[in-house]
This record gives C-alpha cells, structure tokens and sequence, in this order.
C-alpha cells in the first residue's frame, strides 16, 4: 500500500468521524429540544393548581372590598365600624394586589431562555408567592375576626360593643393561630424526615418545576 493510499484512507476516515460527530450533535440537540419541551410542559402542569388559587384570591379580594365598602359607607359615625370596614377593604386590596403580582410573574416565565434564567425566574416566583402567603395567609388569623365584626355592621351590629367578650376570645384565637402556624412552618424546615415537612404549603408546584429544571441543567451538563 502506497503513502498516498494511507493518506486517503486517514482523510476517509477523519471526514467519516466527522460525520458521525456531526449526526450525534444533532441528535443530541434533538434529544435536548425534546427535553426542554417535555419538561416546559411539566413545569406549566405543576403550576396550574396556583394560577387557579390566585384566580380564587382575587375573586376573595373583591368580595373583601365589597363587604369592607359596605361596611363603613354605611356606619360614617360608628368609629369602630368604618375602622373595622376600610381595614376589610384594604386587606380585600391588597389579596388582589400580590395575586396580580404573582399571576403577572407566572405570565412572564420565559421558557425558551437558558436554564439558569429560568431557575432565577422560578425562585423569584416562590419567593414572590411565600410573601403572599405571609401576608394575605397569615393574615387571616386577624382578618377573619374583621370580617365577622364587618357582616354584622352591615346590619349596624357593633360586635365590639355588644359582644366584647368575641373581641377578646378573638383576639385570643387569633394570637393562637399565628403561634402555632408560625411552630409548624419552623418545623416544616427540619427536612423531609419530619412528617410536617411534606404538608404543601400552596408552593410545592413551584419547587417541584424548580427540582424539573435542575434535572435539566444535569442532563446539559452531561
């Protein structure tokens, strides 16, 4: 075999390895494309059971705003009534306002950028979502009290002054429920031994589309 018959056996051989080079590159970046849209479709299933909870927020919102209008507009003089319905009102505002924000974040969720912009997106998303639970969630232990007090001031009934033992009773509740959902939520970060760490706290579709992209970046990786 001559020189030149090696030489173009080495050239057939390089340009044969390339080709198969370039066929596995693409098949691989199919196998990622495909990926990326199975886990885009994963991460849209795993929120939907929010968007549906913030739809229901706002909708709690504007019966919050409803109730806490009619409350004071209709007892102008009654101090503890009108306080009692503009604090139902505004907490009516602001369930819509970080339902908005957070639907609005939902919204802008760019599933084509890189994995890493979207694992940011997603953790300002829970974070955005934890704080709309810290105040529009925990804040019912409060709330709750103000709307009753609301219903019945609908009817000019000042609970506070006829009936000051509920106040006091619930302002007892109240005191109760923030300490004990306060315990459960330090216990919960124990870790997954403890069986209240598995109780949702309204993000795991959130953290189950963030533990997807980690699987995602894995794979881009390998």
């Amino acid at each position: 075999m001559t020189t030149m018959d090696t030489h173009m056996e080495l050239d057939d051989f390089k340009a044969a390895w390339q080709t198969l080079d370039a066929r596995l590159a693409r098949q691989d970046a199919v196998q990622l494309e495909l990926l990326r849209g199975h886990k885009q479709a994963q991460a849209r299933r795993n929120l939907r059971p929010l968007v549906g909870g913030q739809v229901m927020q706002i909708l709690l919102g504007i019966g919050l705003i409803v109730l806490g209008v009619a409350c004071w507009s209709r007892n102008p003089d009654a101090a503890t009534l009108f306080a009692t319905g503009i604090a139902v009102h505004v907490f009516g505002v602001a369930n819509i306002m970080m339902a908005g924000i957070t639907l609005g974040q939902v919204a802008r969720l760019d599933y084509t950028a890189p994995v890493m912009v979207i694992q940011k997106q997603f953790a300002r998303l829970l974070q955005t979502y934890l704080l709309n639970g810290a105040i529009c969630g925990f804040g019912w232990w409060l709330a709750w009290m103000l709307v009753t007090m609301a219903f019945a001031g609908m009817f000019g009934i000042d609970l506070a002054r006829v009936a000051p033992s509920f106040l006091y009773s619930g302002i007892a509740v109240s005191v109760a429920g923030l300490i004990g959902t306060w315990w459960w939520v330090a216990r919960s970060r124990r870790g997954p031994r403890d069986p209240l760490a598995r109780m949702d706290d309204g993000a795991d579709g959130i953290r189950r589309s963030l533990r997807v992209y980690d699987d995602l970046e894995r794979f881009e990786r390998e």
